[in-house]
């Protein structure tokens, strides 16, 4: 009943902050004082997700379904909308249960929307739902650089902690409305445990007491790494290089039992596996101490040798999925909230499971951490004598052994099933539409539009991720891109017989088109997540699911062929995930002043679809869109 939901709804992580205004003092000094009470009393001061009207629901479904579907299919459509808003209907009485639902929680949609979306998703983890994170090169190129700039690393995650604990985190803001700060509590000490039918969410940060280590990840073997001293101040970074030579002295050569790999199983066989894996009371704790760990540090080997070209996108591959079972896939805990990876060639990134967080978050903490190891290091005081990091140990059985080498089989086939490029357009970035007063997230989701349809001659659902952090516990909505107006855009662009300033005109429509839709979103007035909670009312209330989500338009609605997401950042990065459905493209971008990073994901199983081609065809879009507004007078600077 659920799969469609939950196969294609999966990627929306990375909420679109659009217009987010991130604190710029992030990276100064934190402050030692704890304010209590702070966090509380933020959050208790947002206001609580409202319930769209139905009738405003139902007339913008229809005119979402419009450009992506056949007039017949429309027209059967409407009539099914029709019979579910009538008076006395079935969607007056589900509106009903569902208003009620919002008087009575603190947000209506979003303990469905993390069960449905993340946790009763049983596809592997890996590639199908957790994002990756692509930093720059970084300056080292040997053990000795990857171990300090590691060091460092640490250092600034625990910097930014101390704002966490100490509810010192400067707050958000979004069109001077300040948003809900509760996904900074959940990243940390924080991790996925798989289930048999569902995966739960274990935090441990909030635990008395709280954890004071991590667990470092090298040649598939697992440590502990306490990163306080017992007086509770973090160790310095000459400590944490001392410990991480420690455990990559003791850990020489890669495990032939990469527990690790486990965790990219399809999550039934995974939560299978690890009922006999915690069976043994040493594996369960070794277990348990990477599940209350802070967080994660991955050393991988030098990444495989490949051109300057696709240099990020191999980086995005290692940041993905690993390589398979020949590069660094065992060198992974994919449960864990936030992994980070670092190659011993300089190459540097992320990891994060998806179920307690969206990109913004991951990448505002990333961009003060980045901008730490940065910072000139500090005068060292003296080293005291430290305890070794401890190594975790596992027991394998014959059976643990075979789920490992399943699990090895599969996760090769999946990363040979995965083509990602990763590209900087170079030509212009926010600069260009921003000139023409055009929103420049709005720009680009036009011309993904354009190339998409260039490629296939037709539109299809587009997903695009909304924050709705401007309301308490708030996640995402669907940003439908595509439109009747970006539908019209798109098949006069390439249209001889059309004028340029006709061509102009329907971009601008288009354009505002898109920023109309966004700004509804990020008001709690979309379509996706109130037609969801009207579903899921009807499963709470033991009716039969009425037959306007059974319609073979809403499974084509939610058939994300282009599943997109804007992850802004003062990092110049880019977030990378997969496509949603088996023909369908990954996109996500962050658009810096001057030049824009995409990564564009496929499967290679499927025929229809190739990433390097819609890459190439939206940065032929991008072009053609602006040498259109600069052969026209009408578009003024």
């Amino acid at each position: 009943m659920w799969g469609i939901c939950r196969r294609t709804m999966v990627k929306v992580g990375m909420a679109k902050p659009c217009g987010l205004t991130k604190p710029s003092h992030l990276v100064k000094p934190v402050s030692a004082t704890r304010v209590a009470g702070r966090y509380l009393t933020h959050q208790q001061g947002l206001p609580q997700l409202p319930v769209p009207p139905l009738q405003q629901t139902c007339e913008r479904y229809i005119m979402a379904l419009e450009p992506i579907v056949e007039v017949d299919e429309l027209k059967y459509t409407k009539e099914l909308v029709e019979d579910f808003q009538k008076a006395g209907g079935v969607g007056e009485r589900l509106q009903r249960g569902l208003e009620k639902r919002a008087c009575n929680t603190e947000n209506w949609l979003s303990e469905w929307w993390v069960r449905l979306a993340y946790l009763e998703y049983r596809m592997p983890v890996v590639v199908h739902s957790s994002p990756g994170l692509v930093l720059p090169h970084m300056n080292f190129s040997d053990k000795q650089g990857q171990i300090r700039f590691a060091a460092k690393l640490i250092a600034g995650v625990l910097d930014f902690k101390t704002m966490i604990d100490n509810e010192t985190l400067p707050v958000e803001y979004l069109g001077g409305k300040p948003l809900c700060m509760n996904q900074y509590y959940e990243v940390l000490s924080s991790c996925r445990v798989p289930g048999l039918k569902r995966d739960s969410v274990v935090n441990h940060a909030r635990s008395s007491p709280s954890p004071k280590h991590i667990v470092v990840v090298n040649n598939s073997q697992f440590f502990v790494l306490d990163v306080y001293n017992s007086d509770g101040t973090p160790l310095t970074v000459d400590q944490l290089s001392l410990q991480l030579k420690r455990i990559c002295s003791s850990s020489v050569a890669k495990c032939t039992e990469p527990v690790g790999i486990l965790t990219t199983q399809h999550r039934d066989s995974w939560g299978r596996a690890y009922i006999n894996l915690i069976k043994d009371k040493t594996n369960k704790e070794s277990v348990d101490a990477i599940q209350r760990s802070i967080f994660t540090l991955c050393l991988d080997g030098a990444m495989p040798a490949v051109s300057e070209e696709m240099y990020r996108s191999s980086a995005a591959v290692q940041m993905l999925h690993g390589g398979g079972t020949q590069w660094n896939s065992g060198n992974r805990w994919f449960d864990k909230t936030l992994q980070f990876i670092i190659g011993e060639d300089g190459t540097c990134g992320a990891n994060y499971e998806h179920a307690p967080a969206e990109g913004p978050p991951i990448v505002a903490l990333i961009d003060h951490v980045v901008e730490y190891t940065r910072k000139p290091e500090m005068v060292q005081p003296p080293m005291v004598p430290l305890p070794s990091p401890k190594k975790l140990h596992f027991s394998i059985t014959p059976e643990i052994k075979r789920d490992i080498e399943e699990a090895k089989q599969n996760m090769n086939k999946l990363a040979q099933d995965l083509d990602i490029r990763v590209i900087m357009f170079g030509h212009f970035g926010k600069n260009i539409p921003k000139a023409y007063k055009m929103s420049p997230d709005a720009f680009i989701q036009m011309a993904l539009q354009l190339a998409y349809y260039r490629m296939y001659q037709r539109c299809c659902a587009t997903y695009e991720s909304a924050s709705l952090r401007m309301f308490r516990l708030g996640r995402t909505d669907t940003i439908r891109s595509t439109s009747s107006a970006s539908a019209a855009f798109v098949k006069s662009f390439d249209d001889p017989n059309k004028q340029n300033a006709e061509k102009v005109d329907l971009m601008e429509k288009a354009v505002k088109a898109h920023r109309s839709y966004t700004n509804m979103a990020i008001n709690g007035q979309a379509i996706d997540r109130h037609l969801l909670g009207l579903k899921m009312q009807a499963v709470d209330d033991k009716l039969s699911i009425p037959d306007l989500f059974k319609d073979a338009a809403y499974a084509k609605a939610l058939h994300y062929q282009l599943s997109t997401s804007q992850v802004p950042s003062k990092t110049d990065c880019v977030m990378c995930f997969g496509p949603v459905v088996p023909n369908g493209y990954g996109v996500c971008y962050n658009p810096m002043n001057n030049h824009i990073n995409f990564a564009v994901s496929s499967f290679n199983s499927c025929e229809e679809t190739n990433a390097a081609d819609l890459a190439q065809a939206v940065e032929d879009a991008l072009l053609d869109m602006r040498k259109l507004l600069e052969q026209n007078p009408r578009a003024k600077l």
